[in-house]
């Protein structure tokens, strides 16, 4: 790997910490704006509905800009709607606005969306220059952001600092990080163009959408972004409400799934490498399953507490891979990671409002297994997603069909 490559996947790592540090640092404050909001549990969830509609809008545009600018201005503006995303958050808790809460989860949403296609189109070329499993690893950046961001957000919930300094002071670091990241990505990423009749060129529009086995991943990704979404909006007030633990304890409960994720993600490529994609989506997507289920069904809440690593461990590794196997699945991997991805926000979409509904009608822990329901259709939806690391005989890497008729062996 040459020092350009080097310093490109360096600050594809800040590209996805940046992101984990923020969203944990609004997660684990969930609590305290609700106080601060007067919110019902029904109420949070159309405060919510800002993120989902603003990464949904996001995730919709993201595809056609990178085609038509490439990964790095997109990336650079989705950071930037970050950080502005943070400050009106704060801003909204410290006036007890609902309206700027919305609104603030609402860039936050945009530019997390607006983003994720391009920063992983990008590691999804670092992969193929590198010929190393790499989007696991980096999204574990994304959690190990979680994790330190979460770890922060317990802090500053045990000694009660005011929400609007700690949001402020995430935004602040989150865009040093910024600055110091974006120069190391190339320009014109994930450009695609065609020729036109007069000769110029336009963006191309190849129909991804009847490939049948990039459907079959995109219902893998919407499952798993399902399972992480749910624990990213509601895991702390999940345990809060649910088992009737203190806020604090939540956090703490909240910050044992993103180090569980943490974990999954860097250790996801090796396992990746060694047994395929398939096999290991498969023991993630039954990780999850069980997860959820004792979460929803035990009573204990240090039993339901323990559950979540399995939960987190669980959600690992669906989203990134799933974003892998898709990304060089065919030709125009920006076509193809797009489509993915706007399935996957359509978890994000629906499921903090919809699980918001539910929660007030029948408990936010009845409300989880429609989300243990979706996880267990992505065990039997495995097998489409190939295996990166399978070969044939003659020691070529396998095709997709290939993979489906071939015994997986190390490379």
């Amino acid at each position: 790997m040459d020092l350009a490559t080097r310093r490109r996947r360096a600050s594809l790592f800040f590209f996805f910490l940046i992101p984990g540090l923020s969203i944990s640092s609004w997660v684990t404050r969930t609590p305290d704006i609700r106080d601060q909001l007067g919110a019902s549990t029904a109420q949070m969830g159309l405060v919510l509905f800002g993120l989902s509609v603003g990464s949904m809008l996001g995730i919709l545009s993201s595809g056609a800009l990178v085609a038509r600018f490439g990964t790095r201005p997109v990336m650079g503006v989705g950071t930037a709607l970050i950080v502005a995303g943070s400050v009106a958050i704060g801003c909204g808790a410290l006036f007890s606005s609902a309206p700027a809460v919305t609104a603030g989860l609402f860039l936050f949403g945009a530019g997390m969306g607006g983003g994720e296609v391009a920063v992983n189109i990008d590691g999804a070329e670092v992969e193929r220059i590198t010929d190393r499993t790499v989007l696991p690893t980096l999204h574990g950046f994304f959690s190990l952001g979680t994790v330190v961001g979460a770890a922060l957000g317990i802090l500053c919930t045990a000694v009660e600092f005011p929400v609007q300094w700690h949001l402020g002071g995430m935004a602040v670091v989150t865009a040093g990080m910024f600055a110091y990241a974006i120069r190391a990505i190339p320009a014109g990423v994930g450009r695609t163009r065609r020729n036109t009749a007069d000769g110029g060129t336009a963006p191309a529009r190849p129909a991804v959408w009847k490939d049948r086995r990039l459907l079959l991943i995109g219902g893998i990704i919407l499952a798993m972004a399902l399972a992480e979404g749910a624990a990213n909006d509601w895991l702390p007030l999940l345990m809060v409400d649910g088992h009737g633990v203190d806020p604090a304890l939540g956090s703490a409960v909240y910050a044992g799934f993103a180090a569980a994720m943490t974990l999954g993600r860097f250790c996801g490529g090796f396992f990746i490498d060694r047994f395929g994609r398939a096999p290991v989506v498969r023991a993630s997507a039954l990780s999850a399953a069980l997860g959820l289920a004792l979460v929803i069904f035990a009573d204990s809440p240090v039993l339901a507490g323990a559950a979540v690593l399995f939960w987190g461990l669980g959600a690992s590794l669906g989203f990134p891979v799933a974003l892998s196997a898709a990304g060089d699945s065919g030709p125009d991997a920006a076509a193809r990671v797009s489509l993915v991805a706007m399935i996957g926000y359509i978890a994000f979409l629906v499921g903090p409002p919809s699980l918001g509904f539910l929660g007030d009608h029948y408990g936010l822990r009845s409300a989880m297994i429609v989300v243990l329901a979706f996880v267990a259709v992505a065990v039997f939806l495995a097998p489409a997603i190939g295996t990166r690391r399978a070969t044939v005989a003659g020691g070529a890497p396998a095709t997709a069909d290939e993979q489906d008729e071939q015994p997986v062996t190390e490379k």
